[in-house]
């Protein structure tokens, strides 16, 4: 198959895609979740005309390559045209949620778009008096919103489309950052990154022409956009779009758009795959077809064991095999993929707790305490390195380290941030290997294969042991089934101490759903109980909140740090409070 590194750009990989096979459809949307088999598809021929038709406009408008345009659409199509007609004119996409009714994810919005200097706002007919009301708002002035397939006409001519010149280190988009541990940068991402990394993760799934991706990751978040839909418009294939709201409202739609499509290859967060599992009936289990999904890829959150387990044995009976999970590790300063694991059981090892917490990964005897850890597979497009976070010592197999990533898919760096850049894309190495991409991840490599243990900015350093929110978070839902899916655990200092004292307490805010009043304060006993047997460490205080009480970002990861801003504001409502 043809190696699309040796195209000059995306827009020349699409093409090279248009002139192959005009008539095949490109890209399809569900516009009835309910009803998967009447999905309104575009062939590749009609999403290059529609494509070059923005590109027209944009360029008539006066829009110069190298500008910026902020893509606000729901999920569908015309996103993927707006998208494309982008890079046909030069422009640098810069995808982002719709504007929604809280204010902190308008003001997150309103930062993007300053942040990126955007000189146009892209959107659909449906959102755009939306858009236009959230411009004015938030004083975005002089950024024109232009409907992209305006009611009865034409947004402008196909044939009017200018080419510009385009190569590999042209920025094709900013991709920004989800803002789990921090304000949400602009990742820059050339050409040549997006080129280079559909190739590498197209040869790890082992996509051909006949594969057909789909799912309901949003269009805006990397793995929706870089991994999803770019592998299909460019190695060939299709790729089927559907609302993220129609799986949160029931979560069958999304499976059921696997059998019904034929979709071989969809992505999700952990979190869906748990979802699924709890919330899809026996009945309609029986109704479903997943022969054909050949690859599952799990990955933007940590991957747990028990949910793989969990999943397959679930929907086994409707065809599901073990060893389409995808256990996978990206992040957008990448593009979206480094390593993958599929085509073959999920491996799960078992990890010594004590030495893991010391920050060594050694195998646990039978009967000690241990956690379990995913292998994400191993990264052969990149060179990886386990490194000291602080002396930026290259440590041995067998040490828990941050990764280090070395390839053609790292992005250049964050837009208008030279010393982030500097501090995240320059990483230098004790013995002067330079050129490495700090993940801020800690894991290590085992055998050839890499297992992430958690993020740097929310390790929590107790008695000299290094814990994990997550590994607490997923442990307390485990043991207590009336805890909701989404929690948070952080540090927090001392309430008898001054401001700014070094002693922190642990604290746990986890959702409760169909617990009394009456019944918290023994649950929050039981949940102390259990972080201490399990964890060797003292939990000071358990908030136990309303469902949709815990922050997430828009591609659902726990945003902790903003949950303790809240805590210590005393902003968060627990869920006895009626107030």
């Amino acid at each position: 198959m043809y190696d699309i590194t040796q195209s000059a750009s995306v827009v020349e990989a699409f093409r090279r895609s248009v002139s192959t096979r005009p008539d095949q459809d490109a890209v399809a949307f569900l516009t009835d979740p309910d009803r998967p088999d009447l999905a309104s598809p575009l062939t590749y021929a009609e999403l290059d005309r529609e494509a070059r038709g923005i590109a027209a406009r944009l360029q008539e408008e006066g829009h110069r390559p190298g500008s910026r345009a902020l893509l606000l659409y729901p999920v569908g199509t015309e996103f993927v045209a707006a998208f494309l007609g982008c890079l046909y004119a030069g422009v640098i996409a810069v995808p982002a949620p719709l504007p929604s009714q809280f204010r902190h994810h308008r003001t997150r919005l309103r930062n993007i778009a300053l942040d990126a200097g955007v000189t146009v706002v892209l959107t659909d007919g449906a959102s755009a008096d939306d858009c236009r009301e959230w411009a004015d708002a938030v004083q975005l002035t002089g950024v024109e919103t232009v409907v992209t397939r305006p009611e009865g006409r034409r947004l402008a001519d196909p044939d009017a489309w200018t080419p510009v010149p385009l190569d590999q280190d042209t920025l094709a988009l900013l991709q920004y950052t989800s803002g789990s541990t921090g304000d949400a940068k602009g990742v820059m991402i050339t050409h040549g990154n997006a080129l280079h990394n559909v190739e590498a993760f197209a040869r790890a799934v082992r996509w051909t022409e006949e594969t057909r991706s789909g799912g309901w990751v949003p269009l805006y978040h990397d793995m929706g956009l870089s991994a999803q839909l770019l592998p299909a418009l460019l190695r060939g294939g299709s790729c089927v779009l559907m609302d993220p709201m129609a799986f949160a409202r029931r979560p069958v739609r999304w499976l059921r758009a696997i059998g019904t499509c034929g979709i071989n290859v969809s992505f999700a967060p952990n979190f869906a795959y748990d979802l699924c599992t709890r919330r899809v009936t026996d009945a309609e289990v029986a109704q479903l077809d997943l022969s054909h999904w050949t690859y599952a890829a799990n990955g933007s959150e940590p991957v747990q064991p028990d949910v793989l387990t969990a999943f397959t044995k679930r929907f086994a009976a409707a065809g599901f095999r073990e060893e389409a999970f995808a256990p996978s590790y990206g992040m957008a300063e990448v593009t979206v993929y480094v390593s993958t694991r599929g085509h073959q059981p999920p491996l799960v090892r078992s990890v010594d707790a004590e030495r893991l917490a010391q920050g060594e990964f050694v195998l646990a005897e039978p009967g000690r305490p241990a956690r379990h850890l995913v292998s994400n597979g191993p990264a052969p497009a990149f060179d990886i390195r386990v490194v000291d976070p602080v002396t930026h010592d290259v440590l041995p197999e067998g040490r828990i380290g941050e990764i280090w990533i070395r390839g053609a898919s790292v992005a250049v760096g964050y837009w208008g941030r030279e010393e982030a850049t500097r501090e995240t894309f320059r990483g230098t190495t004790a013995d002067g290997d330079t050129g490495y991409l700090r993940s801020g991840d800690l894991g290590t490599v085992h055998e050839g294969e890499l297992y992430i243990n958690g993020r740097i900015k929310e390790m929590i350093i107790v008695n000299g042991r290094n814990l994990y929110p997550h590994d607490i978070e997923h442990e307390l839902r485990s043991q207590h089934p009336e805890l909701g899916s989404c929690g948070a655990v952080f540090t927090a200092p001392e309430r008898d101490d001054a401001p700014g004292a070094a002693t922190e307490s642990l604290v746990i805010t986890h959702e409760v759903r169909g617990v009394p009043a009456d019944e918290l304060a023994a649950l929050a006993g039981r949940i102390q109980i259990t972080v201490s047997r399990e964890f060797g460490v003292r939990v000071d205080d358990v908030l136990l909140l309303r469902p949709g009480t815990v922050r997430r970002t828009t591609s659902g990861k726990i945003q902790r740090a903003e949950m303790r801003s809240l805590y210590l504001a005393g902003e968060l409502k627990t869920a006895g409070n009626r107030g």
